[in-house]
């Protein structure tokens, strides 16, 4: 999961980075291909091997935040897609740094791999961890997991799913809960209604146009089909996250989520200023429910430095703002009165 570096020399790099990609599908899949190919096309073939090799991996690091092992993908992965760009003709003298490529690639994929079995072995710990914390598992699962196993982006994105089953399928039987420490986002939105007429729209247009495509091409129709059911499921998930995780202040923590997309954990001894009615900047992570029409944010919390945030897919992201709209302002404003 790449995250954009934010610089000014970034949108440059990301710009030579389209030239180069653009270019060497022009050069050999486009009309002009027979024109600009020369008869001996070896150091042709050879310079647009180190741009998949070279020139992208190293506009795509400056370009994003990667490590080591996604820098290593990006060149396996350049020199995989060279083979598919560059016709069998010409790319023949170099076949040998197709497998190559290939080799780095599977050696990555089983890193990744490697890491999702040692997620499976430590289940029983992290079980354990959860336990212990006595929250809920929307907050409560990757910290637990993080003590186990060094965070990944790979097991980010699984833990993100398996949230997403846990919600639509083992919490129907859970209660929202209703004390003095707990305030919905929610209840006085038409946030649900919004998500239930989006998962009835899924199932009518899936009704209707699996049946439709399955005559034209039944693997389309099957992987459209799979890609709404699993939108179903992440939307009644994500209404489950909503009604069983409301904003809490407890402990000396203020935990607050929406849905399964976003969810912030931070200490309250790191708020510096809680301003009513003021208006948040650009970037403040707001937890503001849909609406049909557009809702405003009733307080901004200011952070003295960074906290660390979740956002969808596991994606983590520092926070130094947020903005919240609540069903209860008062309460909200008295739990953070009586924190101080």
């Amino acid at each position: 999961m790449f995250v954009m570096r934010q610089t000014h020399y970034a949108k440059w790099a990301f710009a030579f980075l389209l030239l180069v990609l653009i270019s060497n599908l022009l050069v050999y899949r486009s009309p002009i291909s027979s024109t600009v190919i020369p008869e001996d096309s070896f150091w042709l073939v050879a310079g647009s091997l180190v741009d998949f090799g070279l020139v992208v991996p190293l506009l795509v690091l400056l370009s994003f935040h990667i490590n080591a092992k996604q820098l290593l993908a990006v060149i396996a992965a350049g020199l995989i897609a060279a083979r598919f760009i560059i016709p069998a003709l010409y790319f023949e003298p170099f076949a040998p740094i197709f497998y190559i490529g290939l080799a780095i690639e599977m050696l990555v994929l089983a890193a990744e791999l490697a890491l999702l079995g040692l997620l499976l072995i430590h289940i029983s710990k992290i079980r354990r961890s959860m336990l212990k914390q006595s929250g809920s598992p929307l907050f409560a699962l990757f910290p637990a997991v993080h003590e186990n196993v060094k965070p990944n982006p790979l097991i980010h994105i699984v833990l993100s799913e398996a949230l997403a089953f846990y919600y639509a399928f083992c919490t129907w039987k859970k209660q929202p809960p209703e004390d003095p420490a707990s305030i919905t986002l929610h209840k006085n939105t038409s946030s649900i209604a919004f998500n239930i007429m989006l998962i009835h729209a899924i199932v009518i247009e899936t009704i209707g146009i699996h049946w439709w495509l399955h005559d034209k091409s039944a693997l389309l129709s099957i992987v459209l089909l799979i890609l709404n059911v699993y939108s179903v499921i992440y939307f009644i998930g994500d209404i489950q996250a909503t009604r069983l995780n409301p904003l809490t202040i407890k402990d000396g923590n203020l935990h607050v989520s929406l849905g399964l997309n976003k969810r912030i954990s931070a200490p309250l001894e790191s708020i510096r200023a809680v301003r009513w009615g003021a208006k948040p900047e650009a970037n403040a992570l707001a937890f503001v429910a849909k609406d049909f029409e557009e809702p405003e944010p009733q307080v901004v919390i200011d952070f003295n430095m960074p906290q660390q945030a979740v956002l969808f897919f596991g994606k983590t992201q520092p926070v130094s703002q947020i903005a919240l709209k609540v069903d209860d302002p008062e309460k909200l404003r008295r739990l953070l009165d009586g924190a101080k």
